[in-house]
């Protein structure tokens, strides 16, 4: 026998945090966990230190949260799409079923993105960008104005690249990954550069390194934490901006398409944009000396404290920990690591939530003299490769799968005419 759905609530009435927790069926940690994942707001009570939340989204998070418990959609379609490429269990990620962290530590960025696309490791692998598609795109990205977004320069960028191969249209397996070891370095080259110096040969994190870094010669310790950076974000299952991918590769658009697909979904604050927010706290954090003030304004003005938790990590986000790890070997860092540690801990006694890997990529970022922005640009690139692991996958699957059924809610027909 199906449960049955409570009463609608009254669309006025807010709730308590504790009669929040009752309705979802959660500890009331977890609601506040909740509002820092970006999934419900708060208000603040006025003279009083407690929080209230509008009935209706609280009763829609319910909903949504029994749906998902029941591993269906409410058309009764499958919510899950079948992947060999990444798997997520247990606080741990593995790429092709090798755990993501040890490959991402122990190889280069190019490395595991060809691990990632042929299931075989080639050691010593880098990617070089052809004269034309990235001349193409560095026109491209230069005729943009100057306060154009990291994301916008990206995707102009891969169409412009796009514009210059005449086998775009090519799906096979051979041709994408010709198209993946070419987009990704020409991305980089079009980028512009944070100081007079560009790189354009070598590893593919000191030419990143050279179009974010005021720093112009980078120690060996930052640039493997840029490189691993890379790497541990090259996939992370079917996030959003992947699902766009797939949902392009379904339709049988070519790869940079596809890629260009990916790159409008992550300019979002909840997904690739993220780090940009945990950078300014992070900044904030540093400027005043203490975390304190800073997350009370944050939970005053009803804003979710960035950085902080991730949905499929009930335990320690393991990007977050293996970029801290390497974050240590940098004295530059130092002082930015004790402010993330200052966030999370001042958070804790509002909401046991651990670090994630955008709070680590802030560190990275603020202590390699990068932009509030550059988070966001090292994600794009970086998962650029799995959206191409993505895309080769979906390739091989029946086309126009990825088609979900609405489920219509409007009013019911036939309806008159309007006047």
């Amino acid at each position: 026998m199906r449960d049955q759905e409570p009463a609608p609530l009254d669309a006025e009435r807010r709730l308590s945090t504790k009669e929040a927790a009752e309705l979802l069926g959660v500890k009331p940690e977890t609601v506040y966990a909740y509002v820092s994942r970006g999934q419900l707001s708060s208000r603040r009570v006025a003279g009083g230190r407690g929080s209230t939340f509008d009935a209706r989204e609280v009763e829609a998070l319910a909903r949504r949260n029994r749906r998902e418990s029941a591993g269906s959609s409410p058309s009764g379609g499958e919510l899950s799409v079948r992947t060999r490429i990444t798997l997520i269990e247990s606080d741990r990620y593995y790429y092709r079923g090798v755990d993501a962290v040890d490959l991402a530590t122990r190889h280069t960025y190019e490395e595991v993105a060809e691990w990632l696309w042929t299931g075989r490791m080639r050691p010593g692998s880098t990617f070089t960008a052809p004269a034309t598609s990235v001349a193409v795109a560095r026109r491209a990205v230069d005729s943009l104005p100057e306060h154009a977004a990291p994301t916008d320069l990206l995707r102009v960028a891969t169409i412009a690249a796009a514009t210059a191969d005449p086998l775009r249209f090519d799906l096979s397996e051979g041709a994408v990954l010709g198209t993946a070891r070419t987009l990704i370095p020409t991305l980089v080259a079009a980028l512009p550069p944070a100081s007079r110096r560009r790189r354009d040969e070598g590893p593919l994190a000191h030419r990143l390194w050279t179009r974010l870094s005021a720093h112009k010669d980078p120690d060996e310790a930052s640039l493997r934490a840029l490189d691993t950076a890379l790497a541990l974000l090259v996939d992370h299952d079917l996030a959003a901006s992947t699902l766009a991918v797939r949902v392009a590769a379904s339709a049988r658009a070519h790869a940079y398409a596809a890629v260009s697909a990916g790159l409008g979904v992550i300019e979002g604050p909840l997904h690739g944009a993220a780090s940009g927010l945990a950078h300014r706290l992070l900044q904030d954090v540093l400027d005043q000396g203490d975390a304190a003030p800073v997350i009370a304004d944050e939970l005053r003005a009803g804003r979710r404290i960035p950085g902080l938790g991730h949905r499929l990590y009930p335990g320690e986000d393991p990007r977050a920990r293996a970029l801290f790890a390497l974050l240590e070997q940098i004295p530059r860092a130092e002082p930015a690591l004790l402010a993330a540690r200052d966030i999370v801990e001042t958070t804790a006694r509002h909401a046991p939530l651990h670090a994630n890997v955008d709070l680590a990529l802030a560190v990275l970022t603020t202590s390699c003299g990068m932009p509030p922005t550059a988070g966001e640009t090292i994600f794009a690139v970086a998962r650029t490769a799995g959206w191409i692991a993505h895309a080769l996958e979906e390739y091989g699957e029946r086309p126009l799968r990825m088609r979900p059924s609405g489920l219509y809610a409007g009013p019911k027909p036939p309806q008159p005419l309007p006047e």
